[in-house]
Parts: structure tokens; sequence; C-alpha cells
């Protein structure tokens, strides 16, 4: 799935970005349920903004597959790894 998303051009910014949106999204809901329903109270303005609130971690993971395979999707497994042991030995030396 990650890799069609990456094929149509989706990258992981772009779900990063409605990470974001679905927070700010989730407090606005919750404010204008608030507001335009003033008569069902609280509990159906909490219910709706933990809705929307609930799409965020999804986003979030998804842009974190998108950057894996945006990093090493088109090498074979292996050589992925090898690729990161290289980068992690010249992060941290050691002598």
């Amino acid at each position: 799935m990650v890799r069609l998303m990456r094929r149509a051009g989706i990258t992981s910014d772009t779900m990063y970005i409605a990470g974001v949106a679905s927070i700010l999204a989730s407090f606005a809901s919750w404010a204008m349920s608030l507001k335009a329903e003033e008569h069902a109270g609280l509990d159906r303005a909490d219910r709706w903004g933990i809705f929307i609130g609930e799409w965020a971690p999804t986003f979030f993971a998804l842009g974190v597959a998108l950057r894996m395979e945006e990093e090493y999707g088109e090498e074979e497994p292996h050589e992925g790894a090898e690729r990161m042991k290289r980068r992690a030995r010249e992060a941290m030396p050691v002598s």
C-alpha cells in the first residue's frame, strides 16, 4: 500500500501535513460543535474532536512509512540495512 501511495505521488511530507491538519481540524470541530450545538452539550463536542483527532496518528504513521519507502524503497532489503549500518558507524565512530 505504501509503495502504491508513493507511486501516486503522495510524499511523507504530505502525510505529516495531514497529521497536523487533523489536529487543527479536531480543535476546530470541537469549538464549532460547542457553539453550533449548544443544546447537545460538551459531550458531543468532545466526541467530534476526539473522532477527528484520532486520524492524526494514522497520518503520522503513514508519513514514517513513506519516509522509509523514499529512502530505502528501491533497494534490496539487505542493501538498505548495510547503508544504515554505514551511516551509524560514520555518525558514532568507535575507537
